[in-house]
Order: structure tokens, then sequence, then C-alpha cells
């Protein structure tokens, strides 16, 4: 079972496009839910299994892992021993063929071998190599310009390719990536997506996190973090769950006065980051949860919140 984003037919990110290519090279019957179109799966899957991200690949309920192992063991030839351990029947991929004057056929894209190696060697070119329509100096389409404005933003060294120069290309990625739309999005030769994905991925802080991760820009230090975080909305709340399910009292009592005082807030469950929940302690000099905070200042916690709730100068307190 493959929890992902979006659908096989319609992958949502690149890591699970690549294990859908893997899962269909093994030649094994799989089902799938797309994460994206519920939110308590998502973010209740990420603490049962213990592991912050997806794909997840489970294999008679016991995860497997996400894209980077699945992919490793693949390389591997393990993930067929272990299919193959558990009783799941699979068979070797099948041959390229060769085709008339264009060289050997990859037999998983059916693409000619010299336009696979152009492919690779031009995702290659770059650490962060973006195909899109016209050039980041004077984009052609509205997605090309928005996917440059943010590796602009986040200060990300890139090259990129201008898809719109090279039929060939512009074709072939397609079926090679298994993604049919541009600009496409590639981190150390990993397809990321396209636009919608990678606006999510730097909304949700992932994007900083995959680049950090791959070494393409210093990893972010705990302090820069806390402040991002903190100032993600004008109202944020450090609690324990999430407004629709909080876990603990004194989280459940500040989000009920905030929404009976209809404010918006925006939260961070801090079950789900020790880092953050230890480190948002010293930062703020404020041992305990929930913790609020406003324009980047910390409110306080839960009886501060209701002694203003009781005063009435909780609306006012988080307008001013």
């Amino acid at each position: 079972m493959l929890f992902m984003k979006g659908k096989p037919e319609e992958p949502k990110c690149g890591f699970s496009s690549e294990v859908i290519d893997i899962l269909k090279k093994e030649k094994v019957p799989f089902g799938t839910f797309d994460i994206l179109t519920n939110q308590n799966v998502r973010e209740g899957l990420k603490k049962f299994s213990n592991w912050p991200t997806y794909p997840q690949l489970y294999l008679k309920g016991e995860l497997l892992g996400g894209c980077d192992i699945i992919t490793d063991m693949h390389k591997n030839n393990q993930l067929k021993e272990v299919f193959r351990d558990s009783g799941i029947e699979t068979t070797d991929s099948i041959k390229g063929n060769t085709g008339n004057g264009n060289g050997d056929i990859s037999s998983s894209t059916g693409l000619s071998s010299s336009l696979t190696s152009r492919l690779a060697s031009l995702i290659a070119s770059s650490p962060v190599m973006l195909f899109m329509k016209g050039e980041p100096e004077q984009p052609k389409c509205g997605f090309s310009r928005k996917v440059v404005e943010i590796l602009q933003q986040e200060k990300v060294p890139f090259k990129s390719f201008d898809i719109l120069t090279d039929d060939e290309v512009r074709q072939g990625l397609k079926v090679y990536s298994n993604w049919s739309s541009y600009p496409q999005l590639y981190i150390d030769n990993e397809l990321i997506g396209g636009s919608d994905i990678v606006l999510e991925m730097q909304k949700s802080g992932e994007l900083t996190r995959v680049l950090a991760e791959k070494g393409i820009i210093p990893k972010e230090s705990l302090n820069d973090r806390l402040k991002k975080l903190i100032s993600k909305s004008p109202v944020m709340l450090f609690m324990k769950g999430n407004p629709d399910a909080p876990r603990c009292g004194f989280s459940s009592k500040v989000v009920n006065a905030l929404k009976e005082e209809d404010v918006s807030f925006g939260h961070f469950d801090i079950l789900s980051d020790q880092e953050v929940r230890e480190g948002l302690k010293k930062f703020s000099n404020w041992p305990t949860y929930p913790q609020l905070y406003y324009k980047g200042e910390l409110v306080g916690g839960c009886d501060i919140i209701l002694e203003l709730k009781e005063n009435g100068e909780l609306k006012s307190t988080l307008s001013e």
C-alpha cells in the first residue's frame, strides 16, 4: 500500500512519481491513497509511522520506507527479494528492444538511448535544474515565472533549460519524468514537481529542508527556524495536537478562547517535532505549552490567554 501525493496516473510530487515508477518496474500489484485528500490521514500517519514525509510504502502492514529507501532497495535488488520473501509474486523487467535507426530503446520509457542519455545529462548539469518556458530573465508562462521567483526568493543557485527551443527535449522529458507539464524542477537529479508543488513546499518549509539536506544551501539554524515558525502567521499558537484535536486540556482551552473571540490563527503541533518543542522553551524562556505569539512576540500561555479573555482584552491584544 502506497500513501502518496496524487494518484498513480497523476502523481503530485516527484518522489511519489519515482516510487510509482519503481513499483511498475517491479511488476508489483499495489493500492494507493492520496494523502492530499485527507488532512487527518496525512498528519496522523506521520505520527503513527514515526515517518515525517511522503510517500510511504507499506508491505503487509509494515512500513518499508520512503522514496530514498525504496530507490536504494530497487537498485540493490533488495526490493525484489523482500516482495518474494513476503509471498508477493514479481516478474523481471522486460528487456529493451532495438529500434530502427534510433539505437537501443529503453523498456521503461520507450525513448531512444541517445535521447535518454541526453536528458539525464541535462538534468545532472546543475544540482538545481529547472526546465521551463523561456529564460529566468524572461519567462514565457506564469507557472515558470512563479518557480523562478520562488528560487530567487530562497536565494537558490540554479540553471535552466528553455523547452520551447528544443521539441525533442520538450516531448521526451515528459515521458522520461512521467510528468506531463512544465515547468519541471529537479534537485540533485530528482524530480520535485511543477509550480503548485514547489509553491506548497516553499510555504511549508519543505523546500528549504530538502535543499539543506542535499547540501545545496546551508542548513538552517534552529533559531532561524523558530523565528520563521513564530512569524508564519500574525497569531501563532504552539500547542499539543491541532485545533481540531488538541492533545492536552490547556491547548484545548486556548483554542476555544481564540475561536470564541473569532481570532484567526496559525498553529504548530510541538508533539510532531522534538527539536522545536525543546528549542522554543529556551528561545522564549517559557517552560510550558501552549505558547501564543502575536507578530513574533510571546503573549503567554493558557493562564494569561484566559485572563485576557476574561477581561475582554484578548481580541484587542491580538489586533493592535
